[in-house]
């Protein structure tokens, strides 16, 4: 009850009303709210401050930036749509203003990484065999997938590579600059309509139990802190029969901690073995690509009898 009175204390306020639409909208940073609402930012960090403490938004940081989004289930889920559904011309002016920031942070992201570089790949850096790697995971994938789930897309490279092979692809990034970047190569192709990029935290993925039917995580895990975690939300989202596809750094003493950011120094067949879930998944002989670093790609089918989500339930991507 307390909890429940706090919150409503918390969105008594025009502004914030207006800033919990937003919020189910999209995820802003302090500077895009004060763009949209017309308010200086110390403001409206008081604001998103009140908001937060009584848990109706939430903070995620990403690089120098720390972006609100709705708190899952809380009550500011239902006063969002409730105040949507209102319709009411400054809520609709606010949406239109926050598209307009988005698509501003989207084209200047997509300029910068032209400027530095837009064809600049890890796999290149590293001395990887990047055509290889990639025919090596079209030979391991299904011929024909519904559904795709790609973990730390990047650039939507992936996506681009696998195109019709699936019936909808879905790639998940933490970089807001890498998919905006991916937004404009996927757009580029009209035979990539059924492929969409999305902004995630691959530790938490939000999307249901046993939706997809193939999972990649393609050079992913060595950036991962806790590896296993990523690996063991991978199949939880993998339906039973399905097949998870993981490529990464075999094990190797090239220095790439500190120098490109890395957590792990690449990973042994046994190593990789004990991260993943217990019982949940058969795991074939994993292959190799030799290059500067050999390339590890481990695939794994996830038993049949694993639990299966809902029928029709559906992803908005």
């Amino acid at each position: 009850m307390d909890q429940i009175l706090l919150q409503l204390r918390a969105a008594a306020d025009p502004t914030r009303m207006r800033i919990l639409a937003l919020a189910a909208a999209c995820d802003l940073c302090v500077a895009d709210f004060a763009d949209v609402l017309g308010q200086s930012q110390p403001r409206v960090s008081r604001h998103l401050g009140v908001m937060v403490e009584a848990r109706l938004l939430e903070r995620r940081r990403e690089s120098k930036n720390v972006f609100f989004r709705l708190a899952p289930a809380s009550l500011a889920q239902d006063l969002a749509a409730r105040i949507a559904a209102t319709a009411s011309e400054p809520v609709a002016a606010d949406r239109r203003a926050a598209q307009r920031v988005m698509a501003e942070r989207a084209r200047e992201a997509t300029e910068l990484f032209r400027l530095q570089g837009a064809n600049w790949d890890e796999m290149g850096a590293l001395g990887l065999a990047q055509a290889q790697i990639e025919r090596a995971v079209l030979q391991r994938l299904p011929q024909r997938v519904q559904r795709l789930l790609d973990i730390g897309t990047g650039t939507g490279r992936m996506l681009q590579v696998i195109g019709a092979r699936a019936d909808s692809m879905l790639g998940i990034d933490a970089s807001r600059a890498m998919l905006a970047l991916a937004r404009t190569r996927l757009a580029e192709q009209p035979g990539l309509r059924h492929a969409a990029v999305r902004l995630g935290d691959m530790y938490r993925l939000e999307l249901p139990d046993g939706y997809f039917d193939a999972v990649l995580v393609q050079m992913v895990l060595h950036y991962a802190t806790e590896p296993a975690k990523v690996l063991a939300e991978a199949v939880r989202v993998l339906s039973p029969g399905g097949t998870l596809i993981v490529v990464d750094l075999a094990r190797h003493e090239r220095n790439l901690l500190a120098s490109q950011g890395h957590h792990w120094l690449g990973f042994d067949d046994a190593g990789f073995g004990r991260m993943l879930p217990v019982g949940e998944l058969e795991l074939e002989a994993p292959g190799a690509v030799p290059g500067e670093l050999e390339t590890r790609i481990w695939v794994a089918r996830r038993h049949a009898a694993a639990a299966r989500t809902e029928a029709g339930h559906t992803v908005d991507a």
